[in-house]
């Protein structure tokens, strides 16, 4: 079915589910280190209302859905809902993780169905990835990383996000680790929530400059744009394994073309990752 196009003329392609709003990382860009107020369990949607949710949305037009948190590899039985949802028609479903309890759960969810995994990595170093993610857990993500690459036929993704004086230097390492590993990296730019011009200037790194840190050490090119997608990709000229993606969403915002939905882990339909307004479902 064709997707169904809103009141600014944008086909509703994609869907972000969150099956959970728990994390066990307290990122500095996401949330505070302390007192976080979670959800009842009792107030999140079940694997059957969301499968029931899910199936009416690709009626709707929906083609590729994708699995979000909090951390949502702490829902509990995870699999069972891959296993429900790979039972619809859709081009691809997918799962952004922290990666954390991947050792031990990628082989179930590789089982079930899944194969794209899009797992979040800030820094390789660290001390800075312990001080981004109010954790120190980078050896359990690489862990899972390796976890996952033994499995077979997988589409592996890193999203960083990059802040100026954190870890914008780690550019050509992230290129370096994708051409080792078949890794897509995304770098993604920090987006800020206040109206601080002045701040926004000082945390926000262009996409643009670390392509050409990367450029100057691992030449580029442009990889076809397929569809609707905030990556800007682009392979190696050598001919390595692995991508560099660059989703510019500050400096070249991409709104008006748009393609995504989300639904929260309690079932409201939230039409913009910014948005205030929600519709109870």
């Amino acid at each position: 079915m064709q997707p169904r196009i809103d009141r600014f003329g944008r086909p509703v392609e994609k869907l972000r589910i969150s099956v959970t709003d728990r994390c066990n990382f307290r990122c500095t860009y996401c949330m505070p280190e302390e007192g976080m107020q979670w959800l009842d369990k009792q107030a999140l949607l079940t694997f059957e209302e969301i499968t029931r949710l899910a199936s009416l949305f690709v009626r709707l037009g929906v083609q590729q859905i994708r699995l979000t948190g909090g951390e949502p590899l702490l829902r509990k039985d995870l699999p069972r809902l891959v296993r429900q949802l790979r039972a619809l028609p859709l081009q691809e479903l997918a799962i952004t993780t922290n990666g954390y309890a991947l050792p031990e759960q990628a082989q179930a969810l590789y089982e079930s169905g899944l194969r794209t995994f899009n797992v979040s990595l800030d820094s390789l170093d660290r001390a800075r990835f312990a001080k981004l993610v109010r954790r120190d857990f980078l050896d359990r993500v690489l862990q899972g990383l390796t976890t996952l690459s033994a499995l077979g036929e997988c589409r592996i993704k890193l999203n960083a996000v990059v802040m100026r004086d954190l870890n914008e230097d780690e550019a050509v390492a992230f290129a370096t680790l994708a051409r080792a590993h078949n890794y897509a990296v995304r770098f993604i730019e920090f987006m800020p929530l206040g109206a601080d011009d002045s701040w926004y200037r000082q945390v926000v790194v262009p996409g643009q400059e670390l392509l050409a840190r990367i450029q100057a050490v691992y030449p580029l090119v442009p990889v076809a744009a397929a569809g609707k997608n905030p990556a800007a990709r682009w392979r190696f000229a050598d001919g390595a394994r692995g991508e560099i993606g660059l989703i510019n969403a500050v400096t070249e915002p991409f709104c008006h073309s748009c393609n995504r939905v989300r639904l929260t882990s309690d079932g409201q339909l939230r039409t913009c990752l910014f948005s205030v307004q929600e519709l109870d479902l």
